[in-house]
């Protein structure tokens, strides 16, 4: 019980590390400000679990994992969207007021079905489901927040004060900016 919950530390702090390293690796300077945020929702969940007294079992850090993996997904989602409206032709603040807007609701969606499915994990469960489904709700709780309020807080400010605005920040090249637009014209 012991080593397989030490190994399973282990190996969920490296896979962090290396979600980490690819987010800014992929996608940049949203990447990097996507990382900051992940960082926020495990300190909010290493919190959480303090507060609550809550002692950290194999099924617990499996729902810990999975939720890192929602807020990934959440991230990857809107950045995505971002890089499609930069190639659409869009500037910068319009591409990223956008691709949050039209990203939200499959990572609301998504949230929420994980979200109730953990509820009902828990209502239901016993032992160790329990221990599963609330460190995965609570995680999903935070990862929509750190996703959709944290990141976009972090991304808008460089944005809005002109901090960052070249488009090879946010992961696409330059040249690359409007090339959707210029195919649909021709």
């Amino acid at each position: 019980g012991k080593i397989d919950l030490t190994m399973s530390l282990r190996a969920s702090m490296l896979g962090l590390a290396l979600v980490l390293l690819f987010m800014m690796f992929v996608y940049r300077l949203p990447g990097f400000l996507a990382d900051v945020a992940l960082l926020v929702y495990v300190a909010m969940m290493l919190g959480l679990l303090a507060a609550a007294h809550a002692t950290l079992t194999l099924p617990g850090i499996a729902g810990f994992v999975l939720s890192i993996g929602m807020a990934v997904d959440a991230n990857v989602l809107i950045f995505e969207r971002i890089k499609e409206e930069l190639w659409a032709g869009k500037t910068l603040r319009a591409a990223v007021r956008t691709g949050f807007s039209r990203a939200f609701t499959a990572v609301f969606d998504s949230h929420f079905t994980t979200i109730v499915g953990a509820g009902v994990l828990y209502m239901l469960g016993t032992g160790t489901v329990k221990g599963f489904a609330y460190t995965l709700f609570w995680g999903t709780v935070f990862s929509l927040v750190t996703a959709v309020f944290i990141t976009r807080f972090f991304v808008d400010l460089l944005v809005e004060n002109d901090v960052a605005t070249n488009p090879a920040l946010y992961g696409i090249k330059p040249e690359e900016v409007g090339v959707f637009a210029a195919k649909a014209g021709a």
